[in-house]
């Protein structure tokens, strides 16, 4: 599997850049976050467990709407 920049949070600071990624997987369509990793004790409470194999990653609106630009065809950000 492959991943292709998509864009990064335009607001982001040196060493605190979220990002988008797409993949190439042929069986289904998937992306990789860049967050920051959510350990608020709310949040966490809030969305109940999560299995080991996953984790929670925040990331701001501007870099979910590089995954619409994807389709709208407004072209890839670097």
């Amino acid at each position: 599997m492959r991943a292709r920049f998509l864009g990064k949070d335009p607001d982001s600071q040196e060493g605190q850049s979220p990002t988008l990624f797409a993949t190439d997987r042929t069986d289904r369509i998937t992306y990789i976050a860049q967050g920051w990793k959510v350990t608020d004790p709310q949040v966490l409470d809030d969305v109940g467990p999560v299995p080991e194999h996953e984790s929670l990653i925040e990331i701001p609106e501007d870099v979910l709407k590089m995954y619409a630009r994807r389709y709208l065809g407004e072209g890839e950000q670097h």
